[in-house]
């Protein structure tokens, strides 16, 4: 796709998925900070969804979100830490096409600013499949608004220069 500016703000479908054990839609802070974050933007909600820190149901809600003609974006929430539960990272890899190597690597470095060496157990992860851009970020409120205000919100942005990831994704036409 060749590269073109526009001063237009496309909005896009974004999917939350928070990975948790003991979440509920009531105590599903992270989740909803998301969600109200994307939609102050301009974006629109997608779909936002709870599921257990499983391997196989974490790929199953993003696989079908991958296969959707509706959804650009998903931003799962959770399962990145080094307990034995947390398996985001080993359940989104394999479905990306492409890694984004650069938002883990920018979400360690704007986090060791706010909590030191322990960003290093971070393993916020980023990819894309079929279009569909994927964000993996730890669980926390904090770790959430660090990784949309400082990275991610900027990147789903069409107006964003030199370059953003709206108009690589499935479904939007910049012309």
């Amino acid at each position: 796709m060749a590269h073109k500016e526009t001063a237009e703000f496309i909005p896009l479908n974004i999917a939350v998925l928070t990975v948790s054990d003991t979440r509920n839609e009531e105590t599903d802070t992270s989740g909803r900070l998301l969600a109200d974050s994307l939609q102050s933007a301009g974006h629109k909600l997608g779909e936002k969804v709870i599921c257990i820190d499983d391997v196989y149901q974490i790929r199953a809600v993003v696989s079908r979100w991958i296969a959707s003609e509706d959804i650009q974006v998903v931003m799962v929430t959770g399962g990145t830490g080094f307990y034995d539960r947390d398996m985001t990272p080993e359940s989104l890899q394999p479905l990306f096409d492409r890694t984004v190597d650069g938002f883990g690597e920018l979400f360690r470095q704007i986090s060791y600013e706010q909590i030191g060496t322990s960003t290093i157990q971070s393993r916020a992860i980023a990819g894309v499949a079929n279009g569909t851009l994927i964000f993996g970020m730890p669980g926390s409120n904090n770790a959430c608004r660090t990784a949309w205000e400082q990275i991610i919100k900027d990147q789903l942005d069409s107006r964003t220069r030199p370059c953003n990831f709206a108009g690589r994704l499935k479904g939007v036409n910049i012309d």
